[in-house]
């Protein structure tokens, strides 16, 4: 190319950047600007700020924070996530950017509010990244099959109604009736594996929040559970997003291969919380006056729950929501939604817990849809009738409760459906390895506990433990990794757990009645 082509072509380029320069709009842009026009219970209404997306977050003059929920077409609405005032007039920017919650391994063993800020008194917290609270959830393409137990150390839980890692299972049932105990048993039976925990407390009692999160240090790992809480006290909406960055936190130990389980507690008061915020921002209401949208704010929530294909690392997050019913209504709203949201339900029976039978499920109701696929094959064998006959001793015991006189046949029915419910019975705050599980519900299959006076049931259980960790522990360790029992093991097994029903049975005792 000569020297004269070359030049004009350089010309020809600079006359057009030129051009271009001249038909860009080099204009300074004002910085935007929105002012409160309403404002009061934790929400406020603003006009302005044309840019905003819903979810992103805006700052008030007096430092006060708030997050987009509503974009009408001439005014925006806004929950507010702390206690400072805002009034009318006041002026709100946008941050350019979504609510966000830190995530990574300096999170493990603290108590944070939903946004991350440190509620033990303790450091701040040394995060990996900050990750949105609202995240899609994994496509269809993206999940795997679920196929490895989620232990919950509750023998009944675990033999009837089994989890898998990666599912969603709902813990219901009324006040008072033992949900947060099963939960926090679950999470402190993870001690026991890789599993790490998320428990995220929503309008809790403080005292009740305390106690759970003192027993996973006393009887769990507390280093390996981060605990998120939004009090009552708290602003309504830190209580809204608290489900939300619980599911955050967990997912980025999904997502690096990780196992995960998150705790709920509880979605009842979260959707009450919802439609406190909506109707102040004058969302039109519905079906107890809850708005339309409550349905979609939960199962956009528990989608996130999955087990990850092997192509994005295997990992998994499993979700435990817990809802509180009225007088054992499960055909309510919120109770509705959330049973065809899960994949199952646990629920409680305050009939039962006032009888003493702890936990208190009511088998008839309850149900797992998923983790059976993924029970231990040894639970499996040995729970395979358990239901059934649990069922249908119940249902005799109740018409025979007023007779006189039973048949030798319906007498011995009644007498192991009774020792079913009292091995079913498990104190709080003792989670069960899989083999002492294994061990008793083969005691019950085999007919050893028959014989035994029922009120020595408690001593046998109480006792067999230490027992088979004495005369047999390298076959308790081996149905733990093998997770099933050969014919040499049950043979075993039987002999040693009939010397100690031998043992623990007093010469000449009788039934109890």
């Amino acid at each position: 190319m000569s020297v004269t082509t070359l030049r004009s072509a350089v010309d020809a380029w600079l006359e057009g950047a030129e051009g271009r320069l001249a038909a860009a709009d080099l204009t300074p842009r004002p910085e935007q600007l929105g002012f409160v026009e309403q404002a009061g219970d934790g929400v406020a209404r603003l006009r302005g700020l044309p840019d905003l997306e819903l979810g992103g977050l805006v700052r008030f003059e007096s430092g006060a924070t708030g997050l987009v929920q509503i974009l009408d077409e001439t005014e925006v609405g806004v929950v507010l996530l702390d206690d400072l005032p805002v009034a009318a007039g006041d002026a709100a920017r946008p941050l350019g950017t979504v609510a966000s919650v830190p995530v990574g391994e300096g999170l493990l063993g603290r108590v944070v509010d939903p946004l991350g800020r440190p509620l033990d008194g303790g450091p701040a917290i040394v995060a990996e990244r900050f990750d949105p609270i609202e995240r899609p959830a994994p496509r269809i393409i993206d999940r795997d099959l679920v196929t490895e137990p989620l232990q919950t150390g509750v023998k009944l839980i675990d033999a009837l109604f089994a989890l898998g890692r990666g599912q969603r299972e709902l813990i219901i049932g009324d006040r008072e009736t033992g949900k947060t105990a099963i939960a926090t048993d679950t999470i402190i039976n993870q001690r026991r594996s890789d599993v790490v925990c998320v428990y995220v407390a929503v309008g809790q009692k403080s005292s009740s929040t305390r106690q759970v999160i003192e027993a996973i240090g006393a009887y769990g790992d507390p280093k390996r559970c981060v605990f998120v809480v939004a009090g009552p006290a708290t602003p309504p909406g830190l209580q809204w997003i608290a489900p939300y960055a619980g599911m955050t936190i967990a997912e980025q130990v999904r997502d690096r291969g990780g196992h995960a389980l998150v705790v709920i507690d509880d979605l009842t008061k979260h959707a009450a919380t919802h439609r406190e915020l909506s109707l102040l921002m004058r969302q039109p209401s519905g079906r107890e006056a809850y708005p339309g949208d409550v349905f979609h704010i939960h199962a956009r929530m528990l989608e996130r729950a999955a087990k990850l294909s092997p192509a994005l690392g295997g990992g998994s997050l499993t979700a435990l929501p817990i809802a509180q019913t009225e007088g054992g209504n499960l055909s309510a709203y919120i109770p509705t939604n959330l049973i065809s949201i899960t994949d199952g339900q646990i629920v409680l029976s305050s009939k039962l817990f006032d009888e003493g039978q702890k936990p208190a499920v009511d088998i008839g109701l309850s149900v797992s849809r998923v983790g059976g696929k993924t029970q231990a094959p040894v639970l499996k064998d040995l729970a395979g009738g358990l239901r059934l006959d649990y069922a249908q001793f119940l249902e005799l015991e109740l018409f025979t409760r007023f007779s006189t006189t039973l048949d030798p046949r319906t007498q011995a029915r009644i007498d192991h459906g009774r020792r079913i419910r009292a091995i079913l019975t498990q104190p709080q705050y003792a989670p069960m390895p899989l083999a002492n599980e294994v061990a008793e519900l083969f005691a019950l299959q085999e007919g050893l506990l028959d014989a035994l006076p029922l009120d020595r049931i408690d001593a046998f259980r109480a006792q067999t433990p230490g027992w088979l960790e004495a005369h047999c522990g390298p076959l308790m360790t081996r149905i733990e990794t093998e997770r099933r029992l050969d014919p040499a093991a049950r043979d075993e097994l039987k002999d040693s757990l009939t010397r100690l029903a031998q043992a623990v049975a007093p010469a000449g005792k009788g039934e109890s009645p």
